[in-house]
C-alpha cells in the first residue's frame, strides 16, 4: 500500500497544491478529520474521519487499498501529527506531501517577513506565553489549547506587555476569515474563534540573554537572595536547556528561579519554598521578569518535591536541614540530575559533602568570594560578602 500524507494548507481546497491535489484524486480512500475531508466530498472516494494515528495504523491494516491519503492541516512538518503517523507507518511505503501552513498564509497576509519569528503552539496545551513573547522579536502561537486570544492578551497584561502590538487571525482562508490587529490590551474580551492563530510584535524584547541579574533589580523584601555573582555561576553550572524542568528549592527572592526561567524558556520551573513572605516575593519577581514558566509551590521542600515532575535540573539554596531527604528524592526521579548546592557555613558545606557521598554522588567543590566598592567620601573602598561554597554534581 502507498500512503501519502498530505498537508492541505489552511482551508484544505483554495491552498492545496498541485501534487497534493494528485495525490488525493488518484487515491483510493481519504482519511482525516472531518475537517479535513469536507472539500472534497464531491470526488465521492471511501472515507474514513480520523484523526487519531493508532486508529488510522488500526483502519489501514485491516483494510487492503492500494494507495490512501491521509489529510493533515497545513504543512506536515509544522506543529502536525504527520511526523507521528509517519513513525508508525514504518513498514509501509509512505510519502510526505507539503502544504501551506498557517504562519506562511498569515503573514503574507500582514505582508510581513517569518525568518526571525518564533512559533508556539498552544493546541491541546498551555504554554510559557509572558517568557515567549518577552524573548523575541516577532512570536507566532497556534491557538486551540488551554489559552485562547482573549486569554494570551490577558495573560500578556498581567505580566506587563499590555502595549505589545498583536496581530489575530480567525478560520484563515475561509469565508469567514477575520484578521484584527492592534495592543494586547485592546483584546483582552475578544471572543473570536478557537480555529486561531496570533502574532505578537515585541520591538522591546530581551536582545540577550540575562545572567547575573544585579541584585537591586530584584524586588527584595526581608527575604535573603543568592547574589549576583554566586547567581551566575551556580546557574550557569546547571547547563540549562531550554525545554528542561527545573527545581529551585528555597526560592527565597525568586532570584535563582528567574535566572533558571530564562535559560528554559520552553520548559518549567518549580519554586519551591515555605515562607509566606518570600512566596510573594517569588511571585512579584515572576511577573517583573516575565516568567511564566515559573510554577511556586509552597510548602517544606521535603514533601514538596515528591509531588513535583521529574527535574534535569535542581538548583538548593535552602533544605530546611532535609537535604538529604530532598536529593534523594529528585535522584529517585532521575538518577542524571544536574545537582548544585550552595553552603555559606562548614557545617552545612560538610552536610552537603556527606550527603552526597552518602547518595553516590562525586561532588565538585568551589568557593566564591566577591568583594564589591563602595564610596566612603573621596575615597572607594573595598567590602567584602561573605564567601560561598557552592557543591556541585560532578557527572562522568
Amino acid at each position: 500500500m502507498k500512503i501519502y500524507i498530505i498537508g492541505t494548507g489552511v482551508d484544505g481546497a483554495k491552498t492545496l497544491t498541485r501534487e497534493a491535489a494528485k495525490a488525493i484524486e488518484s487515491a483510493d480512500v481519504l482519511i482525516g478529520a472531518r475537517r479535513m475531508l469536507e472539500p472534497f466530498s464531491a470526488l465521492e472516494k471511501p472515507v474514513f474521519e480520523e484523526y487519531r494515528s493508532t486508529e488510522i495504523c488500526r483502519y489501514l491494516m485491516e483494510n487492503s487499498y492500494e494507495t490512501a491519503a491521509v489529510l493533515m492541516s497545513g504543512d506536515c512538518g509544522f506543529f502536525s501529527g504527520a511526523r507521528k503517523l509517519s513513525e508508525s507507518l514504518a513498514d509501509h511505503e509512505t510519502e510526505m506531501i507539503c502544504g501551506i501552513s498557517s504562519p506562511v498564509y498569515f503573514f503574507s497576509k500582514l505582508g510581513k517577513d517569518w525568518s526571525d519569528c518564533f512559533f508556539v503552539s498552544l493546541h491541546g496545551k498551555s504554554a510559557n506565553a509572558a517568557r515567549a513573547v518577552s524573548s523575541h522579536k516577532k512570536t507566532f502561537f497556534l491557538l486551540g489549547g488551554d489559552l485562547t486570544a482573549g486569554e494570551l492578551c490577558r495573560r500578556l497584561c498581567d505580566y506587563g506587555m499590555g502595549e505589545v502590538t498583536v496581530h489575530i487571525g480567525a478560520d484563515l482562508g475561509y469565508s469567514s476569515e477575520k484578521i484584527i490587529s492592534g495592543r494586547a490590551e485592546e483584546f483582552t474580551e475578544t471572543d473570536i474563534s478557537q480555529l486561531s492563530v496570533l502574532l505578537a510584535e515585541n520591538p522591546e524584547y530581551e536582545r540577550a540573554l540575562l545572567s547575573g541579574i544585579p541584585d537591586e533589580k530584584f524586588i527584595r523584601g526581608n527575604v535573603p537572595m543568592t547574589k549576583s555573582e554566586v547567581r551566575a555561576v551556580a546557574v550557569a553550572g546547571l547547563d540549562i536547556g531550554e525545554t528542561d524542568v527545573c527545581w529551585d528549592i528555597g526560592g527565597g527572592t525568586g532570584s535563582v528561579s528567574v535566572e533558571m526561567a530564562i535559560r528554559c524558556g520552553s520548559g518549567r520551573v518549580y519554586s519551591v519554598e515555605k515562607n509566606t513572605e518570600a512566596v510573594s516575593l517569588i511571585a512579584e519577581n515572576r511577573r517583573r521578569f516575565r516568567c511564566d514558566n515559573i510554577e511556586i509551590v509552597e510548602g517544606e521542600a521535603s514533601e514538596a518535591v515528591r509531588k513535583l515532575p521529574s527535574p534535569d535540573c535542581v538548583f538548593i539554596g535552602g533544605s530546611g536541614g532535609k537535604l538529604k531527604d530532598i536529593v534523594k528524592a529528585a535522584a529517585e526521579k532521575n538518577s542524571n540530575i544536574r545537582l548544585t548546592v550552595t553552603a555559606v557555613s562548614i557545617e552545612t558545606l560538610a552536610g552537603a559533602t556527606a550527603v552526597f557521598d552518602e547518595i553516590g554522588f562525586e561532588a565538585e567543590i568551589s568557593q566564591i568570594a566577591v568583594t564589591r566598592t563602595r564610596k566612603i567620601g573621596n575615597h572607594t573602598m573595598m567590602s567584602a560578602e561573605n564567601p560561598v561554597f557552592i557543591i556541585k554534581r560532578k557527572l562522568k
